[in-house]
């Protein structure tokens, strides 16, 4: 009965120690390749009229582009395409780049009108708009610079 114990305690140990090894090749892989960034991220609830407004011709004036300004993505352009969330997670709509921020860092969503606004999620970090950490959903436009971890985004027409 030992001998069964100590053989089963062996091959789980063995087990977990190759799934680790597989997470930490996974990490490097992404680290050192990148990783893809997505248009996806759209709350389901959100869904059919995100459609709506990708086959009406967008307004002139309207912002329709997030742009990364500063940061490990400096260039890195996004097409709005309704509510987004911005994080490290794989599932996020813009996957960010950054040490400092959380999985599900902040929510960048619009309003009826147009304007746009940036919430926080609960995030370790926080989330900054001009240099000031953001309590609750804040109105964010084309002069706004949002600040998540080490990376700095601006909203673009």
């Amino acid at each position: 009965m030992t001998g069964i114990l100590l053989a089963t305690i062996k091959v789980a140990y063995l087990v977990l120690m190759w799934l680790f090894i597989l997470f930490v090749a996974n990490t490097i892989r992404g680290d050192l390749i990148g990783r893809t960034v997505t248009n996806g991220g759209i709350v389901a609830a959100g869904l059919k009229q995100a459609a709506r407004k990708r086959r009406e011709k967008p307004k002139r004036r309207e912002l329709q582009h997030l742009v990364v300004v500063a940061g490990n993505q400096t260039g890195t352009r996004v097409d709005l395409p309704g509510a987004l969330v911005l994080g490290r997670a794989t599932d996020s709509g813009f996957d960010l780049d950054d040490d400092y921020a959380s999985s599900h860092h902040a929510r960048l969503y619009p309003q009826d009108d147009g304007r746009w606004v940036i919430e926080d999620l609960q995030s370790t970090n926080g989330t900054y708009v001009n240099g000031v950490r953001i309590v609750q959903p804040t109105l964010v436009g084309a002069k706004d610079v949002i600040r998540i971890g080490r990376t700095q985004l601006k909203l673009e027409r």
